[in-house]
């Protein structure tokens, strides 16, 4: 590894110092070598990857340490927050010359573990391992994980589980939630942390006028195309606080997600939010006010000469690109996955008729664009209840493509749909499976998600294409991990 130890540099205020606490038993669970040599780890370090992601081997390069931040969760000022149960172990440089954080989920209590053990469970890890492969397949900037372990070990939650560790990469684990315990607690330092997230993730911002301003406006839209993204493929993060959102437009955080399936916007994946405030059509909304509270940190920044009022108002004018941005990235996303042309006035509108159609038919969401993407409009029209409203779709649907170039449409159509995405049921299958120490269901999993768009006949099964019938209840996942 080539390391590139920035954090530890920061106030000592910012973080506390520890030496990870391995787990009882630790055994090799799965490991994704591909991002391990993206990664720029030595045939050593390879061999030795069960060491390094369950805790008992770290680097003199980088002592290990837990973050410390607030938030708001669900709505509410939580106070202080931190890094309860992981650690970052390393900072280093990819083959892109990016720097990598990898950060030790599971590793043990840290003076930010509040009421918690430090631990995390092998059903948890499992399905933030897959998660982050599953969205970076799918294009989306997320975190990823080199690997995890599980062990004998029992850790307490509902029942007793198996412990496990992941060792998650992400290009960022600065939260918005990080200013939030800076200017609650330790406003002296709001100032330079301000300018070391300048400097190390945009650092085109430092010839701005303006450069704080710049930092925000880039912040905001990076979050607003993330989001995007996700409503684009029916992805729920189930639990939007401001601690699980980081200043790089890169998912952070999974817990009770979710793939949306039947296609219900109001669709509650965490059944632990029993306002629903985390639903899959709140996500836009919830992304908004995030960084509505996340801009209000940055004005005590003002800069020499700046009136009060005026640097309220320019920061304001930051959180203003946010719809814009969104729209217009979620506007060409659904003509591509429909595909029609962007510039057609009534592109748009049809895919929203079609979505509808999906609500009030309750139809599988990824299937429903695969069977628009081949033609199979028959099985479309077979499965409404409502016949007519499809036909009068369809109607206007193939009015739209009939004078335009359809070969390049639907290339951008293959390029859009993916044919798999990760199911609650496939994800649980996986873990039943490897609570018996049977990894096998993971790796076809991992394989069959690293290539999305791509019809895989030899890996793929039946269940993977569509949901539960819905006579048998669905997984439901909760924060508990």
């Amino acid at each position: 590894m080539l390391f590139n130890s920035r954090y530890p540099a920061l106030s000592p205020k910012l973080y506390h110092q520890q030496m990870p606490l391995p787990l009882i038993g630790a055994k090799a669970g799965h490991f994704n070598q591909v991002l391990a040599e993206e990664l720029q780890w030595s045939a050593e370090e390879q061999a030795a990857w069960v060491e390094i992601c369950s805790g008992q081997r770290t680097f003199s390069e980088f002592p290990p340490l837990a973050m410390v931040y607030a938030g708001h969760q669900f709505g509410q000022w939580a106070g202080q927050l931190g890094d309860g149960r992981g650690l970052l172990i390393a900072q280093i440089l990819d083959k892109k010359q990016q720097t990598i954080d990898l950060h030790l989920k599971g590793a043990g209590q840290t003076p930010y573990s509040r009421m918690g053990d430090g631990r995390a469970v092998l059903r948890s890890v499992i399905r933030e391992y897959l998660a982050g492969h599953a969205l970076n397949a799918l294009g989306i900037p997320s975190s990823n994980a080199v690997g995890f372990t599980s062990s004998t070990q029992g850790v307490q939650r509902e029942k007793l589980e198996l412990g496990a560790m992941l060792l998650r990469t992400s290009d960022c684990h600065i939260r918005l939630g990080h200013f939030e315990w800076i200017n609650q607690y330790q406003a002296d330092l709001l100032a330079d942390f301000t300018q070391k997230c300048i400097e190390w993730h945009y650092p085109e911002c430092l010839h701005a006028e303006q450069p704080i301003l710049a930092f925000a406006t880039q912040v905001v839209q990076r979050t607003a195309i993330m989001i995007a993204k996700w409503q684009l493929v029916g992805f729920a993060h189930g639990v939007m606080n401001t601690d699980n959102l980081n200043i790089t437009g890169s998912t952070l955080d999974f817990g009770p997600y979710g793939f949306m399936e039947r296609f219900r916007p109001n669709w509650i994946n965490n059944h632990s939010d029993y306002q629903g405030r985390y639903t899959y059509q709140q996500q836009p909304s919830i992304g908004h006010w995030n960084l509505w509270i996340w801009l209000n940190n940055l004005m005590p920044l003002i800069p020499e000469g700046y009136e009060k009022e005026q640097w309220k108002e320019d920061l304001t004018a930051c959180l203003s690109h946010y719809e814009p941005i969104f729209l217009e990235h979620y506007r060409l996303g659904l003509c591509q996955k429909m595909g029609l042309p962007d510039f057609h006035q009534e592109s748009f509108d049809c895919g929203m008729l079609f979505l509808r159609i999906l609500q009030s038919e309750q139809l599988d969401y990824t299937q429903s664009f695969i069977r628009l993407q081949n033609k199979e409009y028959q099985l479309l029209l077979d499965d409404c209840l409502d016949r007519r409203q499809f036909e009068q779709f369809l109607q206007q649907y193939q009015s739209i493509r009939e004078h335009q170039d359809q070969a390049a449409l639907d290339q951008a159509m293959q390029q859009a749909n993916p044919r798999y995405i990760l199911r609650n049921h496939m994800a649980q299958r996986a873990i039943e499976l490897a609570e018996r120490n049977d990894f096998s269901e993971v790796d076809r999993l991992f394989s069959l998600l690293s290539q999305p768009f791509t019809k895989q006949p030899v890996v793929e099964r039946a269940e993977d294409l569509g949901p539960l019938p819905n006579d048998v209840p669905e997984v439901m996942v909760s924060c508990s991990s």
